[in-house]
């Protein structure tokens, strides 16, 4: 474990999102040094499946400026967009990567309409691969890109020439996540998001050098440290009388990780891993991703109910097509992407902007919290609005 002091570092959390074998991990590896397809399942197919996480430290010697980044990498591939809205729950800032030699994709633009329904406003466009096309191709597919980022949040966004595999202008994106506006982080209470949640151990550890669960995600706000009790929302599910309840949990921080760094204390910013005394059967294989953590009784109560106020877009992103956005309907099934959760509403009340719906899984219903909504059309959730819990 590296000894450094990295807590007076600034933290960046910033997001890779784009089309599939566009070059997202391949960029992330220049940038951090390690790749983050570690799934061997992942390894087999190609393409990143679950987040993907890689931490790095920024340096300019020039400017004597040092930023620690997190980066997430989001699944690509159009049947992953729940996952990859659960990416983006957790970003201060997103890297958008567009290969020069196919140019914008049906997944391109959803993820686009992706970051504006989380409001990301920080995007930097990579257009990547560009030692794959001459210079009248790369003029043209910037002009393309420029064209289809008027009018969204990324109108203004640079747009960096880059080729990852011969690591061209990498140096240039690096400059540019050094001087991206950091967050103001709310204080108060603390509210860390389960993005992942893991068992270390190997089989056959001894009893006593067994680690407790970890739980992997970034703090939104406040500040935890080790030895802090925590309770986690939802929590573990249990069968009653042939139905599905949750129970919330709690326990203690037994140690934090940022990267390959050990700290005592963690602010919000950048991902963390945080060691607990739980069981690690209740952690292993991602059983309590999508939860949220806090310190006992600071959270709402979990609910199977919820209000939003929703705004739709035109048109739905994620086909060829183009098909109009139609209105929500009463009844309606709808994915919704609540922080790092997800979880299927059906509709019971529609007025104006507003809408009421009932939860197939309850959720920890924080006040204000952008949500992604996406509707299933020809058996694939798409993207249709955005909204927040009211």
């Amino acid at each position: 474990m590296i000894k450094e002091d990295i807590s007076n570092i600034e933290m960046l959390n910033v997001g890779l999102v784009g089309h599939i074998d566009h070059g997202k991990t391949t960029l992330l590896s220049r940038l951090t040094g390690k790749f983050t397809d570690t799934h061997s399942e992942e390894l087999k197919r190609g393409i990143t499946i679950k987040l993907g996480y890689a931490d790095t430290i920024l340096k300019s010697e020039k400017e004597g400026k040092k930023r620690y980044v997190s980066f997430v990498d989001a699944p690509g591939h159009e049947m992953l967009m729940a996952t990859m809205l659960s990416g983006a729950a957790i970003i201060d800032a997103a890297i958008l990567v567009i290969a020069a030699n196919e140019g914008i994709k049906p997944q391109t633009q959803e993820h686009l309409m992706a970051l504006q329904a989380k409001n990301i406003k920080q995007i930097i466009i990579i257009q990547n691969k560009i030692d794959l096309v001459d210079k009248h191709e790369a003029k043209r597919n910037y002009d393309k890109i420029k064209d289809f980022v008027k009018g969204t949040v990324a109108e203004n966004s640079p747009i960096i020439p880059v080729s990852a595999q011969q690591d061209v202008n990498i140096n240039k994106v690096k400059e540019i996540l050094l001087n991206l506006k950091i967050p103001e982080r709310d204080s108060g209470d603390p509210i860390f998001l389960v993005a992942r949640s893991f068992d270390i151990n190997k089989p056959g550890t001894k009893v006593k050098e067994l680690h407790g669960g970890i739980l992997g995600g970034i703090l939104k706000q406040g500040k935890i440290k080790v030895g802090d009790t925590i309770e986690i929302k939802p929590g573990i599910t249990q069968k009653k009388a042939n139905q599905l309840i949750y129970k919330t949990i709690q326990t203690k921080i037994t140690s934090i990780q940022r990267g390959k760094y050990n700290i005592k204390e963690a602010c919000p910013g950048g991902s963390l891993a945080i060691e607990t005394e739980l069981d690690p059967v209740l952690t292993k294989a991602d059983s309590l991703s999508g939860c949220v953590a806090s310190f006992e009784n600071k959270l709402p109560e979990i609910s199977d109910k919820i209000k939003i106020k929703f705004n739709l877009f035109e048109k739905v992103l994620g086909t060829e097509k183009h098909e109009e956005v139609q209105p929500l309907k009463t009844n309606e099934n709808i994915l919704l992407s609540i922080n790092t959760s997800i979880t299927v509403g059906q509709t019971i009340k529609i007025k104006e902007q507003e809408v009421e719906l009932n939860l197939r899984i309850p959720i920890v219903p924080l006040k204000g919290e952008n949500i992604g909504i996406a509707r299933n059309i020809n058996n694939h959730w798409r993207l249709i609005g955005f909204g927040e819990i009211i």
